[in-house]
Parts: C-alpha cells; sequence; structure tokens
C-alpha cells in the first residue's frame, strides 16, 4: 500500500516538465546599480532586472537605490509580495497603518507594468511600526501591507525579489 501511495505522490511530479533556472549574477545587480547611481534622473531607482514565469506565479528580481536623506513615497501593491536584501546602508523602514494621501497607480505606467503591478501611492504612513534595517538585513512584505522609508541613514541599496501569483508583471 505504502509502495503504491508513493508512486501515486511522485506521479505529477514526473509528468511535469522542469521550469528553466534563471541566475541573476552578482556583477549584474553590481552594475546595474552603480551605472543607475550615475545617471539618476529620479530620487529613487528601481531596475527589473529579470521577470520569470515559475509556473504558477511569476517572479521578479529588481535592484533599489536610494539616496541618503530621501524618503520616497509610500507604497501598498495589491497582488505583489515584496523580499528586500539589504545590501549596503541604513534606513527606517515603516508597514503597515494608513497611506496619506493616497492615489491609485496608473496601470499603464512602466512601473506598475514592470516591477509592482496595481497598487496605490502616497505621503507618510500613519500609524504604522517603525523598524530600523541595516546592510544584511531581509524584509518580507506582504501584498496589501503599505511600506514607506521615513528616514534613509545611510545611501541604501537593495535586492528586491517579488512574487506574483496573479502574473500582473511583464515578463523580463
Amino acid at each position: 500500500m505504502w509502495r503504491t501511495l508513493l508512486l501515486l505522490l511522485a506521479l505529477p511530479q514526473a509528468a511535469m516538465s522542469p521550469i528553466p533556472v534563471t541566475v541573476v549574477k552578482s556583477a549584474e545587480i553590481a552594475a546595474t546599480a552603480k551605472r543607475e547611481m550615475a545617471n539618476m534622473t529620479a530620487p529613487v531607482t528601481d531596475i527589473a532586472l529579470h521577470t520569470v514565469n515559475a509556473g504558477n506565479h511569476n517572479i521578479g528580481v529588481a535592484i533599489v537605490f536610494r539616496p541618503k536623506g530621501i524618503k520616497g513615497g509610500s507604497a501598498s501593491h495589491d497582488k505583489v509580495s515584496e523580499v528586500y536584501q539589504v545590501l549596503e546602508g541604513s534606513g527606517t523602514l515603516v508597514t503597515g497603518g494608513t497611506i496619506s494621501k493616497s492615489q491609485r497607480h496608473d496601470n499603464s505606467k512602466d512601473e506598475t507594468v514592470q516591477l509592482n503591478g496595481p497598487g496605490v501611492t502616497g505621503g507618510p504612513i500613519e500609524g504604522g511600526v517603525s523598524r530600523p534595517i541595516s546592510k544584511g538585513d531581509m524584509v518580507i512584505i506582504p501584498a496589501g501591507t503599505p511600506h514607506w522609508f521615513s528616514d534613509v541613514q545611510e545611501s541604501m541599496t537593495y535586492t528586491v525579489v517579488r512574487v506574483d501569483p496573479g502574473k500582473v508583471v511583464a515578463l523580463k
């Protein structure tokens, strides 16, 4: 009986074709960060490196640079969760609460289509939880959670892994 059960459990996995693996090399991350810091046209850069079909969801990898003292706007993404890995710098991240002066994203803008899907942006977060984050820290921000940097003490560079179960972000 156990042998039959194990065989039945293994069948769906054996029938599926493996999905290709994507490797994002540290050299690509570093070169993109360096290029974007040298050519900044906006207060904060968020550059998609790769967004791939991972079966029943998409996964994206991006690099973000925030200069010292630049807070940027708050955001909440309807369908896309984010995982930050801080490579350099430190700041104060506020999560939860309510986004002041919130506005829906323009669904045709590059940021919505190529990075984080539909959601809202706005001013400072009211009533959220403040957390210091710095080099080496990882942060998981579930879809629908407001987030905002209230302070950037040292210029920050971090990678973002975006999990997109609705496949709302374009592949790259």
